[in-house]
């Protein structure tokens, strides 16, 4: 596909998982690496704003939409390069689609991407936020990124160590400074999955935590999981119609979680088993447990029914049809605001907010 302009005013709403978002200035696309690189280098040196669109699961746009040029990423493919005993590396284009990438390497036999099927989006868009989920994060995989540093007008690349990796960021979130090209990931030849970390993932495969598992039969497994939750997209589902998780786990400082606990006792009771996992800032606290006893239970609705929290899980916000982007935020706020009022946990959103805040 060429770096083509498809238009003047295009609804973004199309092009994100909440169908929410205003319309583009200017819609462009760009197949090529080298067509994506020149159109930075030509937007960034006309001075126009430019948003960076890939899948568009992480974003919720304004429903004024974006004033300036929006750019698809519309490159693709992955390959297989060189293998070092047990251990194999593989670099994917910023545009493929990261669920067919990890279905791919699953069926070439390689072990590593299973845990995070099923998730939404593009590869460029993984290390950005160092995504995760049933235990495992893209950084435990990536080796490196290749991108076009704005800034320098260079392509450059960065291991894994330069790329600051903590809980749900690094280095590359929060800024448009670097475009994410490539991604290289090392996996495994054995067909074999990561260690079985995460608790319910191991129960539902009925195995003790630690163990590997065929890498076929995890995916299956987490894709099950995620469809049960409505963290797999289906047209014809509004509970998928989402960003997927909304709010980022909490994360305390040892200090501060005597307090919250105490606002806890008081609100669930001084036997509420609070879910808690250690952290390298301190303790991770679950965000949805949270939201369900600060009384926002599965399904809660927002400004007329348009909006409301998924039915299969609270971490989603969902657009139940006719919504706009005014009243998703309208959601957010009173979930945030409740949390923060019940235990003063202020919780913190995960996706991009375009041309809008919370």
């Amino acid at each position: 596909m060429s770096a083509v302009e498809t238009g003047t005013g295009m609804t973004l709403a199309s092009y994100t998982t909440l169908r929410l978002g205003g319309p583009a200035e200017r819609f462009l696309v760009a197949g090529t690496e080298a067509e994506l690189v020149d159109r930075v280098r030509a937007a960034d040196a006309a001075g126009e704003p430019l948003l960076l669109l890939g899948g568009g699961s992480n974003l919720v746009v304004a429903d004024e939409g974006f004033p300036g040029t929006v750019l698809r990423i519309g490159t693709g493919g992955w390959e297989r390069d060189k293998q070092d005993g047990a251990e194999v590396e593989v670099e994917a284009a910023a545009g493929a689609q990261w669920d067919e990438f990890v279905a791919a390497t699953v069926e070439h036999g390689l072990g590593g991407l299973e845990c995070l099927s099923g998730i939404p989006g593009l590869v460029g868009a993984t290390p950005i936020q160092n995504v995760g989920a049933y235990g495992c994060e893209v950084s435990d995989l990536i080796v490196a990124v290749r991108l076009y540093d704005r800034r320098d007008g260079e392509v450059r690349t960065l291991a894994a160590s330069e790329l600051g990796f903590a809980y749900r960021t690094s280095v590359l979130k929060g800024t448009d400074r670097g475009v994410v090209l490539g991604v290289r990931f090392r996996l495994r030849a054995d067909g074999l999955s990561q260690p079985i970390h995460y608790a319910e993932l191991a129960r539902t495969l009925g195995v003790r935590t630690g163990e590997r598992v065929p890498a076929e039969r995890a995916r299956a497994a987490v894709l099950t999981l995620r469809r049960g939750k409505g963290m797999v997209l289906e047209a014809a589902d509004h509970d998928t119609w989402s960003a997927g998780s909304f709010f980022t786990n909490p994360i305390l400082a040892e200090s501060e979680l005597p307090a919250v606990l105490a606002r806890i006792a008081e609100v669930a009771g001084a036997d509420a088993a609070v879910p808690r996992y250690p952290a390298p800032e301190g303790v991770k606290l679950s965000a949805a447990w949270l939201i369900e006893r600060a009384g926002f239970g599965k399904g809660h609705p927002g400004p007329g029914g348009r909006v409301a929290l998924s039915g299969k899980h609270t971490l989603a916000l969902t657009n139940r049809g006719g919504a706009s982007t005014a009243d998703l935020l309208a959601l957010a706020r009173e979930v945030r605001d409740g949390v923060r009022t019940a235990f003063g946990v202020t919780l913190r959103p995960e996706p991009l907010l375009i041309n809008c805040t919370l």
